[in-house]
């Protein structure tokens, strides 16, 4: 029989992309199987199809997509594997299960995302049994410019052990750059699945392989199973439409983008999010390679491994605006400041976080003057540019072929220096009908549309959160859905800042907008925002919710989305007349029947 190829320790690659290789000539070797190619390790995998429970927890779709790629991968290694959202538990019927793997996101402060809150919930819960017969793994995404990293992760991971579960493999807790550690993980969680707790093979050691961004080659997970244009394959798309969505003196800069998709073959429903791969500023390009003595034609490696220049590497292939933790480790240790060595203590991250809010990397090259780098090392301590997520503002019903955005474009000063947003300027400012711009669709499977149409539907989307709400909106009038809708939308002022206003006006004339309630925060001395609204609104929103209305919120994580849930529950409370507590768990009730649902930033 033959045996798989595999790329040894000595090969010229680096860890993530033998990890990759080897994961890839596995998966290739197993598609030619039968007969005399059938894979030597075959023998070794279980004699029958062994159940593999995998729950994830995702916000924006990612650690789905991750969970259900594994979920093929396992059935190539003998298993059966059951794919669900974390709060799906209910369907579970844990005394059985023997494998459980955990794919999760983090959301907010460390938190589990809204499709497994519910779920960790229960972990707490009296009702939880003991796991000692069960092995479990967890495959943890962040972002390590955030505190709490990979925090839903490492909680998940410790609770489940508290339960008395086996950890068989160590946590995973992959940066923005996931595909290569996560595809390590994975090459590494197949031989621990062949045991069962209890063998006396559980894993040792630290509980967490922390896997960071270090400007290596980030290839595909699985690269034979990925669409043709996906992340990692990005479609080249053209931009045919782009208009300014606010008024003449706004304090704002909105933007609405036409993107046309013929040839690619990606598709989208409502709900989903378009993924944008940027190119950065070159003006902010040409200051670093003043910075660095270099004039751009230096010869360096981008992250796939190929030689590129300098110059093209920092306009389309690095991070070059929020510094790293690691290049402001090396700044510190190269010009030997105290000062900058004092905010890298651990105990002092939340002063570290507030100094380089509003700094990028040029700021520590300028101010450090006595930390020099040659460009090699300069481009080694970089991350590898990431795609920006945008939520899609058009019904492919109503726009075939097309896939429409809504972008506020970030730009401000800051430390002396004119600051602008990575993609929203590249779009603004840079992108015109003939330039290339890469696109693909990131599925977002938690925010969805009711199955029936007959039912009602609360959209709250202040500023560019309407932007999805826009496509519901072209969606259940393209379909001829008769359940009743209302819109909820604030900015800061009416006669500049109303976005979409004449299609909204006219849907709510035509009686596809049932109610539209609008707050515009600067048009009164006392602020007012959508979740003051709500409240004024408690009573006929309650009415709506009993009727078994679907809410929906999208926009800022930080604040609005945090301040309307408060809001939500208080309607409920008062409006419903329940406690807290009978509160929490009617909206616990409502994100598990997906009946709340939210895609915040």
């Amino acid at each position: 029989m033959t045996s798989v190829p595999h790329i040894p320790a000595s090969a010229p690659f680096t860890a993530e992309q033998r990890a990759w290789l080897n994961g890839y000539l596995a998966g290739l070797f197993a598609d030619a199987s039968a007969g005399k190619n059938a894979l030597d390790s075959r023998s070794q995998l279980p004699s029958a199809a062994e159940p593999l429970l995998v729950l994830y927890g995702s916000q924006t779709g990612t650690a789905e997509q991750l969970a259900k790629r594994l979920a093929a991968e396992a059935e190539k290694h003998g298993f059966k594997p059951r794919v669900l959202e974390m709060n799906a538990f209910a369907a579970v019927d844990f005394a059985k299960e023997q494998r459980l793997i955990l794919v999760t996101s983090t959301w907010g402060d460390g938190d589990p995302p809204d499709n497994a809150a519910a779920f960790w919930s229960h972990l707490h819960s009296e009702q939880v049994p003991k796991l000692n017969h069960l092995g479990f793994s967890v495959l943890a995404l962040g972002d390590r410019n955030y505190a709490n990293f990979c925090g839903a992760g490492k909680k998940f991971d410790e609770r489940l052990e508290q339960l008395g579960a086996k950890r068989i493999h160590p946590r995973t807790d992959c940066d923005v750059d996931y595909e290569a550690p996560a595809e390590a993980w994975m090459e590494g969680l197949w031989p621990a699945l062949q045991h069962k707790p209890g063998d006396g093979r559980e894993a040792i050691g630290d509980r967490s392989n922390t896997a960071t961004s270090n400007g290596e080659c980030p290839l595909p997970i699985a690269h034979h199973l990925s669409p043709v244009f996906s992340r990692n394959h990005p479609f080249t798309a053209r931009r045919i439409t782009h208009r300014k969505l606010n008024a003449p003196g706004s304090a704002k800069d909105t933007r609405h983008f036409e993107i046309s998709l013929p040839g690619s073959e990606l598709t989208y429903e409502v709900g989903d999010a378009l993924g944008v791969m940027p190119a950065n500023c070159p003006a902010l390009v040409s200051d670093l390679l003043g910075a660095l003595g270099c004039d751009g034609e230096e010869a360096v490696l981008d992250p796939q491994g190929k030689e590129t220049s300098l110059r093209c590497a920092l306009l389309r292939h690095f991070q070059i605006t929020q510094p790293p933790f690691e290049f402001v480790e090396a700044v510190a240790e190269r010009s030997g400041d105290a000062d900058l060595k004092a905010l890298l203590e651990p105990a002092r991250k939340a002063d570290l976080n507030q100094y380089l809010t509003g700094r990028e990397v040029i700021d520590l090259l300028l101010n450090f003057p006595a930390a020099k780098f040659s460009f090699v090392e300069f481009v080694g301590l970089l991350r590898k540019l990431q795609p920006r997520l945008y939520s899609i503002a058009s019904s492919p019903k109503a726009h075939p072929d097309e896939v429409h955005l809504t972008v506020a474009v970030v730009r401000y000063a800051s430390h002396g220096r004119e600051r602008k947003g990575v993609c929203s300027t590249f779009l603004a400012e840079r992108v015109h009908a003939d330039t290339p711009v890469p696109v693909f669709v990131q599925t977002s499977s938690h925010f969805r549309l009711p199955k029936d149409s007959a039912r009602p539907m609360i959209m709250i989307g202040p500023g560019t959160g309407v932007a999805p709400f826009r496509a519901f909106l072209e969606e259940r009038q393209a379909v001829g859905a008769n359940g009743k809708h209302w819109l909820f939308f604030g900015d800061q002022r009416r006669a500049t800042d109303f976005l979409y206003q004449t299609e909204l006006e006219a849907k709510l004339a035509d009686g596809i907008l049932t109610r539209l309630d609008t707050a515009f925060s600067r048009d009164q001395a006392e602020k007012i925002y959508v979740q003051h609204r709500l409240l004024e609104n408690a009573a006929e929103l309650w009415a709506w919710i009993e009727d078994g209305a679907h809410v929906y919120v999208c926009g800022d994580a930080k604040r609005m989305a945090k301040d309307v849930d408060a809001a939500f529950h208080e309607v409920i409370t008062k409006a419903g007349g329940k406690s807290r507590e009978q509160a929490e768990e009617y909206v616990a009730r409502m994100k598990t029947e997906k009946r709340y649902q939210r895609d915040v930033y």
